[in-house]
């Protein structure tokens, strides 16, 4: 009786350790950083305010941010604080995001 209680605690505490490391790993992504959805629009307005083409850079912007979750700081520039906007490319080789 006794190893069965000594089991059913280990199973338990095993549990609940899986649980808490999956409930982690769904709200941090693999860089330790918050994994939340952001405000694509309001993002890419702020992104596209200077822009002389708004409805292309916003179009570019929005798709760049659905597939980043991310959108640089400033209206031009600063890719380096998201690499994934940074890489994304047209079929022509050219850069996607504004």
């Amino acid at each position: 009786m006794a190893i069965s209680k000594s089991l059913l605690a280990c199973l338990i505490s095993a549990f609940l350790f899986i649980s808490t490391i999956q409930a982690h790993g769904k709200i941090f992504n693999t860089n330790g950083i918050a994994d939340m959805k952001i405000d694509c629009g309001a993002e890419c307005s702020r992104r596209c305010s200077l822009s002389s083409r708004p409805n292309l850079c916003h179009r570019a912007c929005g798709t760049c941010c659905a597939r980043c979750n991310c959108v640089p700081p400033g209206t031009a520039g600063n890719d380096e604080v998201c690499p994934c906007w940074a890489n994304q490319t047209t079929h022509g080789g050219q850069k996607k995001c504004p």
